[in-house]
């Protein structure tokens, strides 16, 4: 599933395409480029419900949150968010690229992935696709675009 939203971000999101393709043409696309159509659903119905995460009734929890808090992790997402994910994403609060809505909304979209493996590169990808999801973050998404492409190779002096 994860590939075929790697696959799906960078032909239509990043790359600025006609974003809104009827769904019955992209499952034939996706089927024509080898994916099978469980796991096409299954990655329409995660993009369908990130979109749907930025609904308050649904989803209340996301506007209870105070501005300073502390974010406690569940042994269920401690799995799947290992100690380096999660530093990671404490990192994206502390200089401003997350917020707490945000960070929110990317831990449910790891959550809701359907993989045995997870890396730091796979979350990336994610914390890019909730912000670009996010009306108002463009600034945010930039830096993440920033972190991603421009990472240093080596250690640095």
């Amino acid at each position: 599933m994860f590939d075929i939203l790697m696959y799906l971000f960078e032909n239509y999101i990043h790359s600025e395409a006609e974003v809104m393709v009827d769904h019955d043409i992209l499952t034939d696309e996706l089927t024509r480029a080898g994916f099978h159509q469980d796991e096409i659903y299954k990655a329409l119905n995660w993009l369908e419900k990130l979109s749907a995460l930025q609904d308050t009734d649904t989803y209340p929890y996301l506007t209870r949150v105070g501005n300073k808090s502390f974010r406690v992790y569940t042994d269920e997402e401690m799995q799947v968010l290992d100690t380096q994910s999660r530093g990671f994403i404490l990192f994206l609060e502390q200089v401003n690229v997350l917020d707490f809505i945000t960070r929110e909304m990317v831990i449910d979209r790891v959550m809701e992935l359907d993989t045995n493996h997870f890396s730091m590169d796979d979350l990336k990808w994610v914390i890019l696709m909730v912000l670009f999801n996010v009306p108002g973050q463009e600034n945010a998404y930039s830096q993440m675009e920033d972190l991603i492409f421009d990472e240093q190779e080596g250690p640095l002096h």
